[in-house]
């Protein structure tokens, strides 16, 4: 069960993120980075961030070169919420690939037939 502070750390990181992604990808045209979730441990010093990425075809890509600036990332955002927080926690980047599932879900259900014969209605 996730504490209101943690919830409210969360919700801080996500917000502060999505600007910083926000900003990087405006240099990066064509590929759009989101920040769907933030989780963050009970004890505040570790924080899962899930990113959403626009085409989704190049998300490892992305993933790989976020991860590889992990703590150029962490360091922009220490300077932004130094005054609220007082040590940032540690960045784990995942891809959230809830979209892409949701996708794969309407395109199977879009494969069946819309409507079958009922015979029980032919008959009558």
């Amino acid at each position: 069960m996730e504490s209101t502070r943690q919830a409210k750390i969360a919700r801080l990181l996500q917000k502060e993120l999505s600007e910083i992604f926000r900003r990087q990808t405006a240099k990066t045209h064509g590929v759009l980075v989101s920040v769907s979730a933030v989780r963050v441990s009970p004890d505040l010093s570790i924080a899962r961030v899930y990113l959403s990425v626009f085409p989704s075809g190049k998300s490892e890509e992305v993933l790989n070169e976020i991860n590889r600036s992990a703590k150029t990332v962490r360091y922009e955002l220490a300077q932004i919420v130094k005054n609220q927080l007082r040590k940032t926690p540690e960045l784990s980047f995942y891809l959230d690939d809830s979209l892409d599932y949701i996708e794969n879900i309407d395109k199977l259900l879009g494969d069946k037939p819309t409507k079958e014969e009922d015979p029980a209605t032919e008959e009558e």
